[in-house]
């Protein structure tokens, strides 16, 4: 696996978390996995690394020697270690950001990449040559990565020994394609005719996830209705058409969550434990976030928002109703950042209604947990999301979640309906249409049901009996991957 994130080494959002998870579960369930990526600053986690190798990768027509270190996992419950390989090049990845720094993207990130693309291509031939290993399959994720297929496809003779590597790529956000100006093509070190609009081109750009898209010997996504969703205008991002054109189209496969790290029962970052047999712990944890955020305790609805302030997380739909919402004996919570001008008017809401408003701009793990736990309801009114994450760490810790109906949210999310509250599986709220008014129907229909002990009680259980582990999704990849194989015996 190759990826520029993984927790516990570097994050910025879902992708670390899905990558690492991933490569944990595989693990545990008996298959030998190396992780790839870059050796960023400041990132160990206190287990010993070793240098693994030197290697001397070629980039646009020079060499450049990096070392890779090598870390050895411990994971509970497997036969083996997860081994994680870092590749080392300072001037590279021995800054203060990992794509960024005070929100500007590094010039130089398409040479980064490339570099870190020939690298783990040169690490994989260096493991099949010596024996040391056999590699099946190389499973890339989103646009940091994604040239390795078309290096694998488009410079044979570069690559001996790899023929036969089959390439699977994960795509977490097509809003993300790691485009840069035409004229950097060069950069790259690939033959001219692929910057055509049957290669790399993309509108006069250079598009490295549209090469990965192409080159891939499969594509998967993070959720069913996202894979759907991508075929479209609204939601392809332009690249509708590419993907469409594959004969054996996109799977979709839901994320899980780490069920041991966020489990309300044994969460150390909670003031108190509880279950969905006994949910009085979960009221001590209300009350503490309130007195936390310098709210009052009152048994009043508490909605939470965490992620980043984006318009793509549709937060400036519910900012923009907050002065209808403060009519409601509500309170709110918001934990994240983002855009500027989103700061700003949470800023404002929160100084006219500083008794009703928790804000903590920025991100800590712990009140993230402690805000799952101590809330009644997320919102997350996203006008795409692939999959999301918060939506499925409410549901653990009985926090009811209300989203607009997109992507993985529309896959995790069992709406309220005569229906579905019969047969016990309604497990929260969705609307359709990104607009303040529809998200304002749907929180007026929540906080009445809050009232109904009895049916909010059976949303909570719903949600928590949920299984978002890595398991079943674990499971999914290994058929592609055992597909992927199967292929390769054919041919």
């Amino acid at each position: 696996m190759a990826a520029s994130e993984a927790v516990p080494y570097a994050k910025t959002g879902g992708l670390a978390d899905m990558v690492g998870a991933l490569a944990i579960e595989l693990t545990k369930s008996g298959h030998h996995v190396t992780l790839l990526m870059p050796c960023y600053r400041g990132r160990a986690t206190g287990e010993a690394r070793q240098l693994a190798m030197r290697l001397s990768v070629p980039v646009d027509g020079k060499s450049i020697d990096v070392t890779v270190e090598e870390e050895n996992v411990p994971v509970s419950g497997a036969l083996h270690r997860l081994r994680v390989l870092f590749v080392r090049y300072d001037p590279y990845f021995d800054r203060p950001g990992l794509y960024q720094q005070d929100h500007q993207d590094y010039p130089d990130n398409l040479e980064r990449f490339v570099l870190f693309c020939r690298a783990v291509l040169e690490i994989v031939r260096g493991l099949i040559e010596t024996r040391a290993e056999k590699v099946d399959v190389l499973h890339l994720h989103d646009w940091q990565v994604a040239l390795c297929a078309v290096y694998l496809k488009t410079l044979p003779y570069e690559y001996k020994g790899l023929d036969q590597l089959k390439v699977l790529l994960t795509l977490h956000n097509l809003g993300y394609q790691g485009t840069f100006p035409g004229q950097e093509f060069v950069k790259t070190g690939l033959p001219p005719s692929l910057f055509s609009p049957s290669g790399l081109e993309f509108y006069g750009a250079v598009n490295c996830l549209k090469g990965g898209i192409i080159f891939s010997d499969a594509v998967s996504t993070v959720s069913p209705t996202y894979a759907k969703e991508i075929m479209t205008a609204e939601y392809g991002c332009g690249l509708e058409g590419v993907l469409a054109s594959r004969a054996d189209g996109v799977v979709g496969i839901t994320n899980g969550i780490d069920v041991v790290t966020w489990n309300p029962e044994t969460d150390s970052y909670l003031p108190a434990p509880y279950t969905a047999a006994d949910l009085s712990g979960k009221q001590t944890c209300k009350r503490a976030l309130q007195r936390e955020l310098g709210l009052p305790n009152r048994d009043v609805p508490l909605l939470a928002v965490i992620g980043r302030l984006t318009f793509q997380k549709g937060f400036d739909l519910l900012v923009e109703m907050i002065p209808e919402l403060m009519y409601l004996d509500i309170q709110i919570v918001v934990l994240g950042a983002g855009d500027h001008q989103l700061e700003q008017q949470f800023i404002a809401s929160k100084a006219g209604y500083p008794h009703r408003i928790g804000l903590y701009l920025g991100f800590d793990e712990g009140l993230a947990h402690r805000i799952e736990a101590g809330s009644d309801v997320l919102i997350m009114p996203s006008r795409y999301e692939p999959c999301g994450l918060s939506q499925l760490y409410s549901l653990r810790y009985g926090t009811v979640p209300i989203v607009r109906r997109t992507g993985g949210l529309a896959d995790t999310v069992v709406p309220f309906r005569p229906s579905t509250v019969k047969s016990r599986c309604a497990n929260g709220f969705y609307f359709i249409d990104a607009s303040p008014d529809s998200l304002l129907s749907v929180l007026l229909l929540s906080i009445h049901v809050y009232k109904e002990r009895h049916t909010w009680q059976s949303l909570i259980h719903a949600g928590m009996k949920a299984d978002l582990s890595w398991d079943r999704s674990a499971k999914l990849y290994v058929e592609l991957y055992q597909g992927l194989q199967s292929r390769r015996k054919e041919s």
